[in-house]
């Protein structure tokens, strides 16, 4: 497929003014006013490390990449917020819509009472759904957000913590891929993990195995994961959900070289770079890139590195892999998980299996 490089940067540019964002790092747990609420730091540090040490690797390659992990500082997090609204973006709403007519048979796989761990949490907003159909079966829940923005991760906490007077939130900030030991497991409690929003395609089979074991050892015989996979479409469909209209997921893409900019000293002119989503039909992926317009070098000052680009050359800055049900059976049970059920929405775009650890 011809590479099409998205133009529209006005949007990037109303963004990238506000970029005045600092976030504390604690190496303990930080605890608010509402006892509640308890929110851990510790694994923050590691990930900024990571970003320095990612962005070495990832722009010295051939070809030249970035982990989409780096796209969720606090600028990031809130443009993916404003990409689920977008008409075009359809996982969010399809989610949504299983969770909305589906999500007291859901949290009924489990017997109560139960936790819940939620990696890559966001804003939580579809996750109020099961919230309020576990409530209705138990008189209280903890609930444990991992997130890799200490910000989004603090305010969703505390709007859940005013909605939800029989909740109590342990909050984890960083990279949940180094995270779930610090997980709080509730003597005689089962655990139901949520990997949702189809986060599990922006892994290799490969990566998406090792992070399944990883989130099987962490659970234990009788506890429960729930992962939300994007299922295989029309590409009228698919494409423009990574490439909408007002260029919001090129604000998004383009983010994290104006992040490089902020946290490395980088030079990145961000209108020199554009935006390009494409099928990859042969690995059953959306890839993301983004595209120097021109022949160009870039400094990292504080990575001492300076980075040649050819007029055309891209960065390849994230995956979506989509699924059909046999890829879902075989990442299963590879994995140490039994697949229980699976629930769609109205049209199949989307699909949450529910599986216990066995």
């Amino acid at each position: 497929m011809p590479i099409r490089v998205h133009s529209c940067v006005f949007v990037v540019c109303l963004f990238f003014d506000f970029l005045a964002i600092v976030e504390t790092v604690c190496e303990a747990c930080r605890v608010m006013n509402d006892s509640r609420l308890v929110i851990h730091h510790s694994i923050q540090q590691t990930h900024r490390d990571s970003f320095a040490e990612d962005v070495r690797a990832g722009l010295t390659s051939q070809p030249k990449t970035l982990p989409p992990k780096h796209f969720y500082d606090a600028l990031g997090s809130q443009l993916f917020e404003a990409i689920c609204l977008l008409p075009e973006y359809y996982p969010t709403r399809a989610e949504a819509e299983i969770f909305h007519r589906h999500a007291a048979d859901i949290v009924s796989q489990l017997p109560a009472p139960f936790g819940i761990v939620e990696l890559g949490s966001g804003s939580s907003i579809k996750t109020r759904l099961l919230i309020e159909a576990i409530l209705a079966r138990q008189p209280e829940l903890h609930y444990q957000p991992m997130d890799i923005s200490a910000s989004i991760l603090q305010t969703s906490a505390e709007t859940l913590l005013g909605e939800y007077p029989q909740l109590c939130i342990t909050g984890h900030v960083g990279d949940y891929t180094h995270g779930l030991g610090s997980v709080v497991r509730r003597e005689n409690e089962r655990l139901l993990a949520l990997f949702l929003g189809s986060n599990i395609g922006n892994y290799t089979d490969h990566e998406a195995r090792a992070l399944l074991l990883m989130i099987r050892t962490a659970l234990r015989p009788g506890d429960g994961l729930l992962l939300g996979a994007d299922l295989k479409k029309s590409l009228d469909v698919l494409v423009p959900a990574y490439d909408d209209a007002l260029g919001v997921t090129a604000a998004f893409n383009l983010n994290v070289l104006a992040r490089i900019n902020r946290e490395l000293d980088g030079t990145f002119d961000l209108r020199l770079f554009g935006h390009c989503a494409l099928y990859n039909d042969e690995a059953g992926r959306i890839e993301m890139h983004l595209v120097s317009r021109v022949a160009q070098t870039v400094a990292i000052n504080a990575l001492g590195l300076r980075v040649e680009f050819q007029a055309g050359e891209t960065i390849h800055t994230e995956n979506s892999y989509k699924y059909d049900l046999p890829q879902l059976a075989a990442l299963a049970a590879a994995t140490g998980f039994q697949p229980m059920k699976t629930w769609f929405d109205d049209e199949r775009r989307f699909s949450c299996n529910f599986w216990q650890v066995v």
